[in-house]
Order: structure tokens, then C-alpha cells, then sequence
């Protein structure tokens, strides 16, 4: 198979976006900054729409569609993030047969911003993952997982600060634990950290050293757990944490229609959102800000 034939496909049909309803802000609209933040997770290798004879997911999903999509997007605000939450690779043919090339080189195809790890990218091993780094014109953040004695060591940053239309925006990483989900002989030496410890020293550094006005996680913990209440999940770290405006989420596979809403140590909203797998869904969060960079926002998933 020839892989301009599968990146070349396009949708059958045009998408339709409807815009989020403009928030209510005390400011003058002509003031009001609009940020983006796309997103996707656990997409697992699908690069092509799931076949009209799917059973679940009929005609859903595709790289090429995806990637229409998130391109209107940009014509109509040209403030976006797009991020993703981990489990990029394993899935289908396309991982086994080009190991995460082709995934890495169609997301930086759409331009992708930044990406968390999650436990199937080391599923060809810390050094199959490394091997496939040039091929990715995007970075990774992880900041619970300590590569210092690998091939990752300072690869992988525990940060990233963007700056949109002057608002600056701090996005962290946060793994979930290896041990368990990954065999020792593909992470390697990588150590696992207390992802809600690492969470407060983040939230820390980007809101009061690097005075960030969004600050977002790229989690890959998984939204909740109903057999463990002690398992720290996306909504635990949101409830225990501080700082935090979004968790953009993975590994359970958790599909949201919009973000869910709660209340922090310091009972502010955090919007926690995950849009399923395998591409079937992108998610959209609209963050405005007034003059006083004072925030409001809107949410909802967009089925490809």
C-alpha cells in the first residue's frame, strides 16, 4: 500500500462547525481575545475512517477529515492550540508495519502543537519511540515521568509555554504509571512520579514564576475510576489541584459530548475534557478573554 494513496484521501462530504454561543464577558467585544484549544487522544493508528460496515462507528474518523476540519477551524480564528493526550501509536497495520512514522508525520501534516505520552507510545520500546522523534515537528511534554537515564533526558520537557494574541499559556504533562501497563524492558530506567505532587509544582511554576493566564494538562490518568476511589484520575487532580483552567484527558477511552465542570481546592471551575478514541472524535475548548484577562468558555466534540 502506498502511503500517498491513504494520505491523500478526503472526505466524503463537507463538515459543518457550528460556533460555540459568544460568552458573556463585562468587556467591550471589539476587546475580546479568542483562544482555540483543539484536541484529540488515544487515536491508536487510525489513519483511515472506519469502513460504512463498521457495526459502531460507520464512515467515522479518518485522518484526512480530521485534518479538514481542524483547518476551517484555523480560517475562522487563527489563535489555536492543537494537543493531544497520548496513545498515539498501536492499533492498527500502520503502527506494526511503519512504527509510528507515518502517525508522526501526518500529525505534524496538520500541525500539532504539542502531545503528552501515554502508555502504548512505548509499546516498540523508550528507543523505538526516540528513533521516530524526527519525524514529529512537535514537541512532548511529561512531567511525572523522570527520563534523566534515557535516551529521552531532556528530550522530553515537563512544559511548554506558548504565547497566543498575548496570552500566554503554560501546558504540562502528566503520565500514568508504567509498571503494570508497559513491560520494564520498554520504559527502561523512565521512573514514575506522584503525578497530583508533580501537578502542585507545575500549576507553581507556570501561574506564579512564568505568570501564564491558561494553564492547561495534558493528562494521560484516565477520567475517573469507579473499582480504585484511591486511583488519582482526571477529575481527582482537577478537585485536589489548584491553577489548573483545563485537563485535557486519555486512557480510558472516555467519550464527552461536552467538558465536564468542577470546582478546585479553591472552588474555581476546571474543565476537564476527553473525546473517546481512534479519531472519531476532535475536541473543542473556546477560551475568551476581556480586556482584565478575565475568562470565560465554551466546549463541545466535534464527531469526524
Amino acid at each position: 500500500m502506498k502511503r500517498r494513496d491513504f494520505i491523500q484521501k478526503t472526505a466524503a462530504g463537507s463538515a459543518f462547525l457550528a460556533l460555540p454561543s459568544w460568552p458573556l464577558l463585562a468587556a467591550n467585544p471589539s476587546d475580546v481575545k479568542q483562544i482555540t484549544i483543539l484536541h484529540t487522544n488515544d487515536v491508536h493508528s487510525h489513519i483511515d475512517a472506519f469502513p460504512s460496515t463498521d457495526p459502531r462507528n460507520a464512515n467515522k474518523g479518518g485522518v484526512s477529515r480530521r485534518a479538514t476540519i481542524i483547518e476551517n477551524i484555523r480560517t475562522e480564528n487563527k489563535n489555536v492550540l492543537l494537543l493531544d493526550a497520548g496513545d498515539i501509536f498501536q492499533g492498527t497495520p500502520y503502527f506494526n508495519y511503519y512504527g509510528g512514522e507515518l502517525e508522526f508525520k501526518l500529525m505534524s501534516m496538520m500541525r500539532y502543537d504539542l502531545a503528552t505520552m501515554g502508555n502504548h507510545d512505548f509499546d516498540n520500546g523508550i528507543d523505538g519511540f526516540y528513533a521516530q522523534l524526527p519525524h514529529a515537528n512537535f514537541e512532548f511534554v511529561s512531567a511525572n515521568y523522570d527520563f534523566k537515564n534515557t535516551v529521552l533526558d531532556s528530550i522530553v520537557k515537563p512544559y511548554k509555554i506558548f504565547v497566543k494574541n498575548g496570552i500566554k499559556i503554560g501546558v504540562f504533562g502528566l503520565g500514568i504509571q508504567l509498571e503494570g501497563l508497559v513491560d520494564k524492558k520498554h520504559y527502561k530506567e523512565t521512573v514514575y512520579q506522584n503525578p497530583l505532587e508533580i501537578c502542585q509544582e507545575m500549576t507553581r511554576i507556570l501561574k506564579q514564576d512564568k505568570k501564564c493566564d491558561l494553564i492547561i494538562c495534558l493528562s494521560h490518568l484516565g477520567y475517573k475510576y469507579k473499582e480504585d476511589e484511591n486511583k488519582i484520575s482526571d477529575l481527582k487532580l482537577a478537585a485536589l489541584t489548584k491553577d489548573i483552567d483545563l485537563i485535557i484527558g486519555g486512557h480510558t477511552h472516555t467519550f464527552l459530548d461536552k467538558p465536564t465542570i468542577v470546582k478546585n481546592l479553591e472552588d474555581n471551575e476546571v474543565l476537564v475534557n476527553q473525546v473517546g478514541c481512534y479519531g472519531i472524535n476532535l475536541g473543542r475548548i473556546d477560551f475568551y478573554f476581556d480586556g482584565n484577562k478575565n475568562k470565560s468558555h465554551a466546549g463541545k466534540t466535534i464527531v469526524v
